[in-house]
């Protein structure tokens, strides 16, 4: 086959990649490869089963138009203050700009209008006055939360919308390879996902790789076997956090999702508080040699009782070690060994204790786990000692910002 661009991964990045370029009026041929379904054939069997099926070739919910989008809680962050290193790289200034254009796109396809995290201006001043007492940063930032149900209703809207405008999505195969010449890319080889023995070349003018999270090994892999040079960065190792709702109810009316940042003794490694889920639901997802991820999202409408959020410490290596994400994933590995393949889930009070949770502790207690299939166990045979005591710290800051948040009874899952 033969196209001007080919663009491998339809998640967020390869879809806005397409959309700019119909959106300008391009003449090119665009070809999409994506390794799971169309958006209206995603279907996690854990909705039927209760349980955890281990899909095969790949987990439904990361992998398929707009990738680990499509089961999301759909949050929009509205600050270049969050996320990756954007700003560091473009500035800030057009890095506000850039998400306030994307933000803008959301809205045409049918996101909500109504923004969380604006206005009451005295709240958030008395929660930013506890944070700093604490030794913690609160950041301002405006969410769109779409949730997961109307998160995939848009991207079917721009599925259809690229389909609509020439753009044709090869669904269900998996890059294996990129042709070079010299240090030129030429085009892509593919594997069909449910039959790898069955392939084809794509020649290209242009060839755009965004794989996202789950395709990021494959792409350090890919850039070592051809001496493509590139730079390892920052990798995350941390918990996702679940409490009761009342606990979180100030911070949850007054800015729906608290972005807190602190830099925790001894070790000073940053830590920060992400994807935060009102009444939200936590989840699991699979990722290649069969690692179970935990995650988080919420519904518009359905609820529970239960608000989770994600903890992570940041960290950054040095020489001569260049492999931050094999480092992440043998603790993701580890804990799944202890998990016997499931997530693990610990009390927090079991932690400082130096016990292991077990699972008649946690049907009795206040605070019962949204991912029912999760284990009881103990986090910290797996967890590396700097990251647990980063994460011990951070909590124990965060319970003087939102008190009982560092309760005996909050769960922490892992990996």
């Amino acid at each position: 086959m033969k196209c001007d661009i080919v663009i491998i991964g339809a998640g967020p990045a390869g879809i806005f990649t397409a959309l700019e370029l119909v959106r300008g009026n391009s003449r090119k041929k665009i070809v999409m490869v994506e390794k799971g379904n169309p958006m209206q054939k995603r279907r996690c069997p854990k909705n039927i089963t209760g349980q955890c099926v281990n899909c095969r070739p790949y987990c439904h919910i990361t992998t398929g138009f707009s990738g680990a989008g499509a089961f999301s809680d759909g949050k929009l962050s509205l600050s270049c203050e969050v996320g990756g290193d954007l700003p560091e790289l473009i500035g800030e200034e057009l890095a506000q700009k850039t998400i306030e254009y994307t933000d803008g796109i959301y809205l045409e396809f049918g996101a909500d209008s109504h923004v969380e995290g604006v206005g009451a201006s005295d709240k958030v001043k008395q929660i930013r006055s506890r944070a700093i007492q604490a030794g913690l940063r609160l950041v301002d930032c405006p969410i769109r939360h779409l949730g997961t149900e109307k998160a995939q209703e848009i991207y079917l809207a721009i599925q259809e919308y690229l389909l609509a405008n020439g753009v044709e999505i090869l669904f269900g195969w998996n890059c294996a390879d990129v042709v070079l010449d010299g240090k030129i890319c030429r085009g892509v080889v593919l594997n069909k996902a449910a039959d790898p023995s069955k392939s084809m070349e794509i020649s290209a003018d242009t060839t755009v790789i965004a794989t996202g999270r789950r395709g990021a090994d494959w792409l350090e892999k890919l850039c070592a076997e051809h001496g493509i040079s590139h730079e390892p960065g920052t990798v995350d190792i941390g918990v996702r956090v679940e409490v009761r709702n009342e606990i979180l109810e100030d911070v949850n009316n007054v800015l729906y999702e608290s972005k807190l940042i602190g830099y925790p003794q001894p070790f000073k490694n940053k830590v920060r508080t992400f994807c935060q889920n009102p009444g939200g639901f936590v989840s699991q997802e699979n990722y290649d040699n069969d690692l179970a991820v935990v995650n988080g999202h919420s519904y518009k409408s359905q609820k529970s009782s239960n608000t989770n959020l994600a903890i992570l410490c940041s960290h950054n290596f040095t020489e001569p070690f260049n492999q931050p994400i094999a480092y992440a994933q043998k603790v993701g590995e580890l804990t799944n060994m202890l998990g016997d393949g499931h997530i693990l889930v610990q009390r927090f009070g079991d932690i400082l204790d130096g016990k292991r949770t077990w699972q008649k502790e946690l049907s009795r207690a206040n605070v019962r786990p949204t991912l029912p299939d999760a284990v009881a166990g103990d986090i910290t045979a797996a967890m590396p000692y700097r990251a647990m005591t980063n994460i011990i710290h951070f909590m124990q800051a965060m319970d003087e910002v939102v008190p009982g948040f560092a309760g005996a009874e909050t769960l922490l899952y892992s990996p």
